[in-house]
């Protein structure tokens, strides 16, 4: 069985809506477009490229696919090393609408899209990797799908926006794989699944 992984950068209140630029997703009235321009840096640049070099397919919703269609495949891969490993990476796209993806290797996944995931990650092959996809998400959190996070944790704060931890949260634990922090205050942190969530006292 292959782990499904949810790769976000999200701000300190949670929200992961359009980090990389102003024009990538403004829906619902968001003005912070691009929010964490400002911090990025070697560290964090190594750490990205680290993660997209293990074997991994993609699963995207349809709204990132369309964005990452929009740019990767028209991208030279000797001035963006990621464009080279994401146009030959196979990307399954959740999409009811969607009928002839452009991008070559895309197989589209509808109908009863639980199932089929659950199908998928049940097979061989490399771990499946989500960047962006906040609807999809929301769909794996609900139906206890993700193994892992790998997340980006910026300093700032946002107050709107779409929210990694959103409708579809279930009560879970995670223990913390790795940790590390950007000279510019990023914290660099890996999650992996560990069971139901534990409780206990402090009464005496």
């Amino acid at each position: 069985m292959r782990k499904i992984i949810v790769l976000s950068f999200i701000s300190l209140d949670g929200v992961m809506q359009a980090p990389g630029g102003p024009d990538e997703d403004p829906s619902g009235g968001f003005r912070y477009g691009g929010w964490m321009f400002p911090y990025s840096d070697e560290v964090l640049g190594r750490e990205m490229m680290d993660q997209m070099n293990r074997p991994f397919e993609a699963l995207l919703g349809r709204k990132t696919y369309e964005i990452f269609a929009s740019y990767w495949p028209h991208v030279s891969p000797e001035n963006e090393p990621l464009a080279g490993i994401l146009n030959r990476s196979k990307k399954y796209v959740v999409s009811r609408t969607l009928q002839n993806p452009s991008w070559e290797n895309t197989p589209v996944i509808n109908g009863d899209v639980v199932a089929e995931l659950q199908r998928i990650r049940n097979t061989d092959g490399p771990d499946l990797q989500v960047s962006g996809s906040s609807n999809l998400i929301q769909t794996l959190l609900k139906y206890d799908l993700v193994d892992e996070f790998w997340l980006k944790i910026f300093p700032v704060t946002l107050g709107t926006g779409k929210r990694l931890f959103g409708e579809g949260t279930l009560p879970a634990a995670f223990r913390l794989h790795k940790c590390e922090v950007s000279p510019k205050g990023v914290i660099i942190a890996s999650y992996v699944r560990d069971g139901e969530v534990r409780t206990g006292s402090f009464a005496a």
